[in-house]
């Protein structure tokens, strides 16, 4: 529902978005995802704790503005559990009844077992899953991954209740289509469809699912109803107003009758209500006014030379060559493609590090799957509270230290951030710093004066962070782009790029451009000259913090504004 818990404006928004339905008497079923409830702990991490049983109900944001009696107005409404996070909801198509259950984030025992004796109540009811997480995405970006959160489900509620015959989630980015087996020797079709790291905080981008009970067919389209309506002069390859890829627009085979049959011997197609298909008559409409824009397909490296090499690059890191595994030792350098600022993994344990080991960075040879680079380095064993971290560093006397980037610059970097981040430990961990206080540059009077002034960094929220002092004389302060959620255990491209004219700052993942950019940030400051460059790490008041968990592949700096076309994650040729 919303992106920041505790942000009532965020709530109101959610609010009057979801009365549009409602004023136009539309039934709907809602559910809580992990940023709509107060304590977000995922599964994987602790499977006993951050469940709807650990929560205390009366400060939850949630329920104050989507409680149990909004939900009752819905005309569709079943019925609530005891927390008010998870409902239920029947709704009838061509004479045949269906039930929607949703489950929000982090269900309980309790939790199941209420979500069995609806079930068991409607005992000839088909039912469509839905909740916050259960099938996640491979890192090719289109196969299905499953979740030990949602293997959890299949065993204890899904694989032998064989009304449930298909399951819809969200919170990985992307979507996936996986087909399972119960218990009953049945089909299970789980979907998980996530738009909102899509361009523009997902482009409007919604799914429709066409029941088809006469022609046995479950028909997918995803599509966004407000491409078509934007201006002309504002369109990109991103604004795809019907997505085509086989995960975004396919047909599953159903014969409802058949796979019902053990537990409503009376299912039947019914009275069709239109002529043709819905799917179809809903593209029509989409694209009757719209041409779709050319989208490139992006390929593989063939070679670790198969990339744009561009002038101004100020320096480029790969971090690759090592035996898989094994420590990249205290010391180890890093060569800088460009030749004049190379990084070394620090001795351990220094500024305030305590029990850094140097099996704390190794080599391995996972990568993005459009780095030229063949391999990556893995923070390991990172813990803020410790501080325990381990980080690479340019020399003292290397010329990056001294420069402004006052031209225009393009900062990229391919990071995976480790599938067992916690806030508590991991929190604003560093991607990249510059060493020093930025509360002792000229002018400075923004907060947080024994921060870096220079920070790309990954939030509580796991949003990427790019906030800089600009390199401006007189009074300044921070600036600061921000993405949305970035999912653990998944590799990402970032791109920040600041234009040489304007000096506005604008951050892409994944090629897609962020909503919350900054304009008027000329530069970087710096403190000094000899004020290093620091990979993997930190510092806060001059004691060294908040290291990286994760992958991190190659890491650029230049010295201008790249098109796209000059990224890393395009082609030499």
């Amino acid at each position: 529902m919303v992106d920041q818990v505790g942000k009532p404006d965020q709530w109101k928004v959610a609010d009057a978005a979801m009365k549009v339905l409602e004023d136009a008497r539309l039934p709907y079923s809602v559910l809580a995802g992990n940023h709509d409830v107060l304590n977000d702990v995922d599964y994987s991490v602790d499977p006993n704790s951050g469940t709807d049983a650990t929560r205390t109900l009366a400060n939850e944001p949630y329920l104050q503005w989507f409680g149990t009696e909004r939900a009752r107005r819905q005309s569709t409404f079943g019925a609530r559990d005891a927390s008010g996070f998870h409902e239920y909801h029947v709704f009838e198509a061509q004479g045949q009844k269906f039930m929607v259950l949703s489950l929000s984030w982090r269900i309980s025992d309790a939790g199941i077992a209420w979500a069995r004796q609806v079930i068991a109540k409607n005992p000839t009811l088909p039912v469509i899953l839905v909740n916050h997480q259960l099938l996640n995405i491979a890192a090719d970006g289109t196969s299905p991954l499953e979740t030990d959160y949602g293997k959890m489900l299949w065993e204890k509620l899904i694989r032998d209740n064989d009304q449930i015959f298909m399951t819809l989630n969200g919170h990985h980015h992307g979507a996936a289509h996986l087909t399972k087996t119960n218990d009953f020797g049945h089909q299970v079709e789980e979907m998980v469809v996530d738009y909102q790291m899509a361009y523009q905080g997902g482009n409007g981008l919604m799914r429709l699912y066409e029941f088809d009970l006469t022609h046995k067919q479950i028909k997918v389209l995803s599509f966004s109803p407000w491409v078509p309506q934007k201006p002309a002069a504002t369109l990109t390859s991103f604004d795809q107003a019907v997505l085509a890829t086989p995960n975004e627009a396919f047909t599953i085979e159903m014969d409802f009758a058949q796979r019902f049959a053990g537990f409503n011997k009376s299912f039947g197609t019914g009275g069709a209500t239109i002529d043709g298909s819905l799917v179809d008559r809903a593209r029509a409409m989409i694209l009757a006014n719209y041409t779709e824009p050319e989208v490139l397909a992006q390929r593989p490296a063939s070679n670790p030379d198969d990339y744009p090499k561009v002038a101004n690059t100020l320096a480029h890191w790969r971090f690759f060559g090592g035996t898989a595994n094994q420590p990249v030792l205290p010391g180890t350098v890093i060569a800088d493609v460009a030749g004049a600022n190379p990084l070394h993994r620090d001795a351990l344990n220094q500024g305030g590090i305590q029990g850094a080991a140097d099996g704390d960075i190794v080599w391995t040879d996972d990568r993005h799957h459009l780095s030229a680079a063949p391999g990556s380095v893995r923070f390991l064993n990172t813990d803020k509270n410790v501080p325990r971290l381990s980080y690479f560093l340019t020399e003292a006397a290397a010329p990056i230290n001294g420069q402004t980037l006052d031209n225009g610059y393009t900062v990229e970097a391919f990071v995976k951030i480790d599938k067992s981040w916690t806030s508590s430990k991991q929190a604003w961990m560093n991607i990249m710093t510059r060493d020093g206080r930025r509360g002792e540059l000229a002018g400075y009077q923004g907060g947080d004066p024994e921060a870096p002034p220079m920070l790309f960094a990954i939030s509580s929220l796991r949003e990427v962070q790019w906030e800089v002092v600009p390199s401006a004389a007189g009074a300044r302060s921070p600036k600061t782009n921000w993405s949305g959620e970035v999912i653990a255990d998944r590799w990402v491209h970032i791109a920040i790029v600041n234009d040489p004219v304007s000096h506005d700052t604008t951050m892409y993942v994944e090629g897609a451009p962020v909503l919350r950019n900054i304009g008027n940030a000329p530069g970087l400051a710096t403190l000094s000259a000899s004020s290093p460059w620091v990979v993997g790490g930190g510092s806060w008041d001059g004691a060294r913090a908040d290291g990286f968990f994760g992958n991190i592949g190659e890491v650029r700096v230049v010295g201008a504004a790249l098109a796209p076309a000059q990224w890393l994650t395009a082609r030499a040729g």
